[in-house]
């Protein structure tokens, strides 16, 4: 018997890797251009397929558009991201259920119900999963603002129990991350910063 031939995975060319990686920027002014219900439904389609221990799939998106909404959630932000938030035309705040296990048998018809069972009274193990897990997605939610044709200014700098009592009062969502969306504006660019040199950063064995 001889081995089968190896798949081939597309490569994406030198254009889409820098849309996605290397000319990619934080933005920190946005244009007025809105950002539409279909964009935002791109984002999710994309991002929703990123890889998640037993596919749990515990990152949930509350995309907060309104001027009234983004006041609320910008009394919750560090001072200097108030600003660039009230500015973006749209912004994500991204959070994880801590309550995942409950679509376990959607997400994985084989072992759902069993896993979802495993699972009920293991409450410690399932924040340190949806945390950890949300993590991975959430770069995975970046990439696909990017390759929505949008720039994205994620930001840790808020109130997450204030977050949390502002918008998710009543259900087991835990915000991790606010995230601008929208149409980079003017001179919206830091300077480029230094990355960690490659002989300090990786290793092989």
């Amino acid at each position: 018997m001889t081995d089968p031939e190896p798949r081939t995975l597309d490569v994406l060319d030198d254009a889409e890797r820098k849309l996605l990686f290397t000319e990619a920027r934080t933005a920190n002014t946005f244009a007025a251009t809105a950002v539409t219900d279909d964009e935002l439904a791109v984002i999710w389609d994309l991002a929703r397929w990123s890889p998640s221990a037993a596919n749990s799939q515990p990152l949930r998106v509350l995309f907060v558009r309104t001027r009234e909404g983004k006041e609320r959630l910008v009394q919750h932000l560090d001072e200097g991201n108030k600003a660039k938030t009230l500015s973006a035309p749209a912004v994500a705040v991204l959070a994880y259920d801590v309550d995942f296990h409950e679509q376990m048998p959607t997400v994985f018809p084989a072992r759902g119900d069993m896993l979802r069972a495993a699972f009920a009274d293991q409450t410690e193990t399932r924040e340190t999963l949806a945390s950890y897990n949300s993590a991975l997605q959430t770069g995975v939610f970046l990439l696909a603002v990017r390759a929505a044709g949008l720039a994205a200014g994620p930001m840790a700098g808020f109130d997450k129990a204030a977050v949390d009592k502002e918008f998710f009062v009543g259900t087991s969502w835990h915000s991790h991350l606010v995230v601008n969306i929208g149409h980079p504006g003017v001179d919206p660019w830091f300077p480029r910063l230094p990355r960690v040199p490659l002989e300090d950063a990786v290793a092989w064995a």
